[in-house]
């Protein structure tokens, strides 16, 4: 079976001399393993179409092994993301929370879009990395099936006061009793919270929150995340550690 697609190539393995295997990000297949036979090579057309980062044009070949990318063309390299150590150390982050949550052997063309429009934001440098940041994860999250009701207060039904329950994945108000695991929500961040994941996707990174009420929004986001899948990520945290170094803006 021969296998044409367009996909972002999410993770890339060196094996010996000359070969590398890929995770690719594909709209019709969802992700997809395949061998580069030769993408180190000098001469090889394969090298800069399997490098990670790259959204590229496949044809993919199926073997006893598995696929292998017998042809390859790079549609856009996203080199302005590798100049700049935090932002491409975001976009890896990306690809290995997508690596988690997007399908296997199905469509996934709301995973491949959510990635190339951020990879596009991150690369322009005029949207705050938190801002999407947070909208990739609330959306794979939304994607994948880990949406919380966000509706109103699982007890009795009021809209004033809410609170996130990370473990219950719902709204309790302050009149009900918040648990440790609940944090609060502004009006603004809860709105933005119903906004994300249901808007349409050229419209989901154009809001805006207050300073304050971003960073508590994005930790809420993050919470929630590492909360329901279990599990942390490398990249994720030396995100953190470079956050921490970089130089504050003047007051």
């Amino acid at each position: 079976m021969t296998l044409k697609t367009d996909g972002l190539i999410l993770r890339e393995h060196k094996v010996g001399e000359a070969d590398r295997f890929v995770t690719v990000l594909t709209r019709d297949n969802g992700l997809v393993r395949a061998a580069a036979r030769g993408a180190k090579s000098i001469k090889s057309r394969k090298g800069a179409a399997t490098s990670l980062l790259t959204y590229s044009r496949l044809t993919l070949t199926e073997t006893k092994s598995g696929f292998a990318v017998s042809e390859a063309e790079p549609l856009r390299v996203f080199f302005d993301l590798k100049s700049d150590v935090t932002a491409v150390t975001l976009a890896q982050y990306f690809c290995e929370l997508c690596g988690v949550l997007a399908p296997w052997d199905e469509p996934a063309e709301e995973f491949l879009r959510l990635m190339l429009n951020a990879f596009h934001l991150l690369s322009e440098g005029k949207k705050d990395p938190r801002l999407v940041k947070l909208v990739v994860e609330w959306r794979l999250l939304a994607a994948a099936g880990y949406m919380p009701d966000l509706s109103a207060c699982r007890r009795c039904g009021g809209a004033q006061n809410l609170s996130l329950s990370l473990r219950d994945g719902t709204l309790i108000c302050q009149d009900c009793g918040v648990g440790l695991d609940c944090y609060p929500l502004s009006e603004t961040m809860l709105a933005a919270l119903r906004f994300v994941p249901t808007a349409p996707l050229e419209k989901a990174f154009s809001f805006a929150v207050p300073e304050k009420e971003l960073a508590a929004l994005a930790d809420v986001c993050e919470r929630f995340l590492l909360y329901r899948l279990n599990r942390g990520f490398n990249t994720l945290d030396f995100y953190h550690q470079l956050c921490e170094i970089e130089p504050k803006p003047a007051p």
